[in-house]
């Protein structure tokens, strides 16, 4: 081969090789499993005709049976015109196992998102390790987890889970990345269900061990789409909430809406309940609350009675913690403490300022909840609150109770503006457990009058106890607002703490209760 034109040839014949290594035996698989190639699947993600592929002709050196790939797909492309890194696992080559030249493909681009500052999606649908590479499968999994460290809080990092991620194939999505979004028909899992039944005699079917509804039940993976089409869209609407590094601002979209009172506005004077108890859709609220009534929830079925997610005010994406009346009536426990407090470092890692809306009766009681570690589990959740320096501003529609209301964005914690509607009550406890306490005796005392002495008894506390004047007189929280006036008051808060900065004490690396 001497002539340019063969060597052009013979470019052309192992390009088009690569797009397809495992030839019409690998098209009649996908088509069997009905699922896309790990090309397509990328095409669905970029914008069109803006994927790049880098590795495109990596093999195994020496084996006369490797095809090209390696069983992965990666390169860069555009997300609404900003550039992306990927990773796309292919499952018609090598059935998409982790073998060495795969381990330096994935190892090459993570290295490349690093250098670049760019964010990195991971599509994983891998038959795990290489069984016949022996080590060298594990030592490349390592490897791969290892290079995912240096990233994490430094560009955003998605794993999407399209069909079935098991063994070691699961720690690099879970500790490697901040956001796992996955189909309804896919599985995660440490050790599938023959190995399970064969050494622990357990009989358990993979939907009950590790499907993807499932495990976003156990807050795992942060969000189940119904099918590819719709989990690549949600990704692309998660990135155009963050940054593209921790050293840039996230895109600001439609600035400078809606500058005036609208009639939206002043329909949330009448939207919370008189009545203490009556419940109310906390999501139904941050509707209102936020730019084009655009809330990008996370982590959605794991622990509700806490909401979690990015909005816009004023074009600028805020994260969102607010409390979920209709679930545990909103209560504080360990598994929201998680919930939350992994966000908000999330949040303060790519500089997303916070917006708290509280409505919360306290931390829930009970046996269960001590021996799962609320305590500890909570205190990450004070931790979280403390040790970030973005702008914070807190909002109280209704309970404030307990420790739960120092949690969620007090002025003590390190909020910088706290606002209440007048509808607010902020206190230790509510006034069926404060009388029950403070006045058992006399309300025991009043014989058949003891159900009118105890209400006499709420009344007065509601009254005088909890209200937000008693707050606001002490200076703990800023203003009482009207409810109509708060969307415009966000946005002022928001534009004065913009440029807010914290100093902090150097050290090696903080210590959370973990």
């Amino acid at each position: 081969m001497s002539t340019t034109a063969e060597k052009l040839e013979d470019l052309r014949r192992r390009m088009a090789l690569s797009q397809e290594p495992a030839g019409e035996k690998g098209i009649a698989k996908r088509a069997k499993k009905g699922i896309p190639s790990a090309r397509e699947r990328i095409n669905m993600l970029f914008d069109p005709g803006t994927f790049i592929e880098i590795g495109a002709l990596v093999k195994q050196p020496g084996d006369p049976d490797a095809l090209y790939s390696d069983g992965v797909v990666t390169g860069h492309g555009l997300v609404d015109g900003r550039p992306v890194a990927v990773f796309s696992h292919d499952q018609t080559v090598f059935a998409g196992t982790v073998g060495e030249m795969f381990g330096r493909k994935v190892a090459a681009i993570l290295d490349f998102a690093s250098k670049v500052g760019i964010p990195l999606v991971g599509i994983n649908d891998s038959g795990g390790a290489r069984i016949q590479d022996a080590v060298t499968s594990l030592a490349w999994y390592a490897e791969m987890s290892r290079r995912h460290e240096p990233l994490l809080g430094v560009v955003p990092q998605v794993s999407m889970i399209l069909g079935k991620c098991a063994g070691g194939a699961v720690y690099a999505p879970v500790s490697g990345t901040e956001t796992i979004v996955a189909t309804k028909d896919s599985y995660m899992f440490v050790t599938g269900p023959q190995v399970i039944q064969d050494v622990m005699g357990e009989d358990v079917t993979m939907e009950e061990l590790g499907s993807a509804t499932n495990q976003e039940q156990y807050g795992t993976i942060q969000h189940v789409a119904e099918d590819e089409k719709a989990a690549f869209e949600w990704v692309r609407h998660h990135l155009s909430f963050l940054p593209s590094s921790w050293q840039e601002e996230a895109p600001i979209v439609n600035p400078g809406l809606e500058p005036e009172l609208t009639d939206s506005d002043r329909s949330l004077d009448a939207f919370i309940p008189d009545a203490d108890n009556a419940g109310y859709d906390m999501k139904d609220l941050l509707l209102y609350l936020f730019d084009d009534g655009d809330f990008h929830e996370i982590a959605e079925k794991y622990a509700p009675n806490i909401i979690t997610g990015f909005a816009r005010i004023d074009g600028r994406t805020v994260g969102v913690v607010a409390n979920q009346p209709l679930v545990l009536s909103g209560s504080i426990d360990a598994r929201c403490s998680d919930k939350a407090s992994r966000f908000i470092r999330i949040c303060n890692a790519f500089d997303i300022p916070l917006v708290f809306v509280v409505d919360t009766p306290g931390v829930l009681p009970g046996v269960e909840e001590e021996k799962i570690g609320v305590i500890r589990r909570g205190g990450r959740f004070f931790y979280a609150v403390v040790e970030a320096s973005v702008p914070v501003v807190t909002l109280i529609v209704r309970k404030a109770y307990g420790g739960a209301f120092a949690v969620m964005g007090c002025k003590q914690l390190g909020a910088d503006i706290n606002l209440a509607w007048p509808t607010a009550r902020i206190a230790v406890m509510g006034a069926e457990s404060a009388v029950s306490i403070l006045f058992r005796k006399q309300v025991e005392d009043a014989g058949e009058n003891g159900p009118a002495v105890r209400k006499q008894l709420i009344d007065f506390y509601n009254a005088t106890v909890p209200s937000p004047w008693v707050a606001a007189e002490r200076g703990y929280i800023d203003a009482v607002i009207e409810p109509s006036s708060t969307r415009l008051e966000l946005r002022k808060a928001m534009r004065l703490l913009r440029d807010k900065q914290v100093l902090r004490v150097p050290r090696k690396h903080h210590l959370m209760p973990i």
